[in-house]
């Protein structure tokens, strides 16, 4: 999650952007001192980086709908990149209004799992990123559909993601196939020259090496990576316990 420091050293590392939790789970009708806490966390990191860097604001499906156009609206000044989840995707139906109410993007995606759960949502008019999760809608194949079919809707794409790199792989791979792809989310960390459980999956963890922001679509057969064996996992992980 950002904060101040965390967005000035992705800044430092070249990241064109950083997403955050907008805020704890609020009520139908909340305080505005809840409000206000919300709006300070973001603006908090605005005021450490700038309006260069894109922050994506993750309301996670915490807010309920009498209260996220409240929200979205005391927001909108710091400039958000988009909204993700500002309602759960049962409420789908009401985000056109909040759509109508707001000018900042809307995204919405990791809890649906088919196309045909998809394509609800892509008709209904109001999501401009669709943030399917290859490890869960299906794999690789579902996710191209889905990916395909936002295209048709003129709705960008941003994989959902925040797992380690044989997700990540694949999701880059998918990133090079589609049209509409915008961001791709990542939760490796920043720094890849400091030790990273999730890394050690990886034979040569530099395959995702992050620079100005940008990372390759590993090219090597298959997701394009080498994971370690049982055999060299295991020799790791004893090496990780003493």
């Amino acid at each position: 999650q950002a904060t101040g420091e965390a967005a000035r050293q992705a800044v430092e590392r070249g990241f064109k952007a950083v997403k955050m939790l907008a805020s704890e789970e609020m009520n139908y009708v909340d305080s505005n001192a809840r409000i206000d806490a919300a709006v300070s966390k973001v603006a908090a990191v605005r005021d450490a980086v700038g309006f260069d860097l894109g922050i994506g604001i993750d309301f996670h499906g915490r807010v309920h709908r009498p209260m996220v156009k409240t929200l979205a609206r005391q927001l909108e000044p710091l400039r958000p990149m988009f909204y993700e989840e500002p309602l759960l995707s049962e409420h789908a139906d009401a985000l056109l209004d909040l759509a109508h109410s707001t000018t900042v993007p809307l995204a919405l995606g990791e809890r649906l799992f088919t196309r045909w759960e998809f394509k609800k949502v892509f008709e209904g008019g109001a999501i401009a990123l669709i943030q399917p999760d290859a490890s869960h809608a299906g794999g690789i194949t579902e996710t191209k559909k889905i990916a395909a079919m936002a295209e048709s809707y003129d709705i960008g794409l941003a994989l959902h993601c925040p797992l380690g790199p044989i997700a990540l792989a694949a999701c880059l791979q998918l990133d090079g196939l589609c049209q509409n792809a915008v961001i791709q989310e990542q939760s490796l960390g920043i720094h890849y020259n400091k030790t990273n459980d999730l890394l050690d999956y990886l034979i040569d963890p530099g395959v995702f090496k992050f620079t100005d922001g940008y990372v390759d679509i590993p090219d090597g057969p298959g997701l394009g990576i080498d994971i370690r064996s049982e055999e060299h996992t295991s020799e790791l992980q004893s090496h990780h316990d003493l």
